[in-house]
């Protein structure tokens, strides 16, 4: 069972009901293998001597940077506070015996590239990760967001610009050489619109887009570009604590979506993500996950609210008492 549990991973949403009509063998799916760093072992020269993860302090973008180490890439991580980069590269330093080098910068902020470019000069980067993200503190309706003209450009500039820029500055050398991976971490909230997180949704359906279009301007010659579509994973941005089977760990997460790499453009990277996928996408009208998605967060926006209004209540009590 786990190895069907395996194959089925490596499977795009839409196509998990044709499997079951068809019943491919595992030695059907294992001819459609293409050299990648999952399935197949590929040694670090493979794609480039430096691996690229923005967003590497935490989460999801710790654990590819642990995760590529393991696999024995050099790593560049950036991220924004240069204490925490100093302290994931000691570890993956000490852990893993690999090379590290790391970069300091805000992706909030435009005007960073010109330093990112700069201490990428002169390395061959075989692997870019670009899963810096930002989302909403709580579900709102787009009116109702606090301080909304920075919201959006911060949400942009970290959820999309990013995503172009660094693609720019490291796309041209792996077309020079005509190999390079670039996973572009999105969202499935990029799948459909997710009403209360709208902005965060829209911008994640651009980067799903954005790497699906490069994907087919590149592949002949030999660029890897994938799309990126995790559900709930246990971080501290998704505020989950305790990890379940279809709520992982971003080790375990990482772990099975590098499985992926090389096998599918698009991709949920975890098999009970991508039974999920395929649901919300095939199974259920659009009209009704979005109205889901809408309650959903309606009664999470209420819950926090109150909340909040609970704790500025003592706050507000015990100055008085003071």
């Amino acid at each position: 069972m786990g190895c069907v549990h395996q194959r089925l991973s490596v499977l795009p949403p839409r196509d998990l009901g044709l499997f079951c009509q068809t019943c491919w063998k595992p030695s059907d799916l294992k001819s459609r293998r293409v050299s990648g760093l999952g399935f197949v072992s590929v040694p670090p020269s493979a794609c480039g001597g430096n691996k690229v993860v923005t967003g590497a302090t935490d989460g999801i973008g710790k654990s590819y940077a642990e995760e590529l180490a393991r696999r024995g890439f050099a790593i560049m991580l950036i991220s924004r506070s240069q204490e925490k980069l100093d302290d994931v590269a000691k570890s993956l330093e000490e852990q893993f015996k690999v090379e590290t080098k790391s970069i300091a910068v805000d992706f909030g902020r435009a005007d960073i590239y010109s330093k990112v470019e700069a201490g990428l000069a002169g390395l061959e980067i075989g692997v870019l990760v670009n899963n810096v993200g930002v989302s909403y503190p709580y579900p709102e309706y787009y009116l109702h967001i606090p301080d909304l003209d920075h919201f959006i450009n911060n949400m942009i500039n970290v959820n999309m610009t990013s995503v172009c820029q660094m693609t720019r500055l490291v796309l041209p050398r792996m077309v020079d050489r005509s190999k390079g991976v670039i996973l572009n971490i999105s969202s499935a909230s990029g799948m459909y619109p997710v009403p209360l997180l709208t902005v965060y949704s829209a911008t994640k359906a651009f980067m799903d887009f954005f790497s699906r279009g490069l994907q087919e301007e590149y592949r002949r010659q030999g660029i890897i570009i994938q799309s990126v579509l995790p559900f709930f994973v246990a971080t501290k941005m998704t505020r989950i604590r305790k990890p379940t089977f279809d709520k992982p760990t971003p080790d375990r997460y990482v772990a099975a979506e590098l499985g992926t790499v090389g096998l599918q453009s698009q991709t949920n990277g975890y098999f009970p993500h991508a039974v999920m996928g395929w649901v919300t996408t095939r199974l259920v009208p659009s009209s009704i996950v979005i109205f889901l998605g809408a309650r959903m967060n309606r009664l999470q926006r209420t819950g926090y609210l109150q909340r909040r209004k609970l704790r500025e209540q003592k706050n507000g009590a015990s100055l008085k008492s003071e």
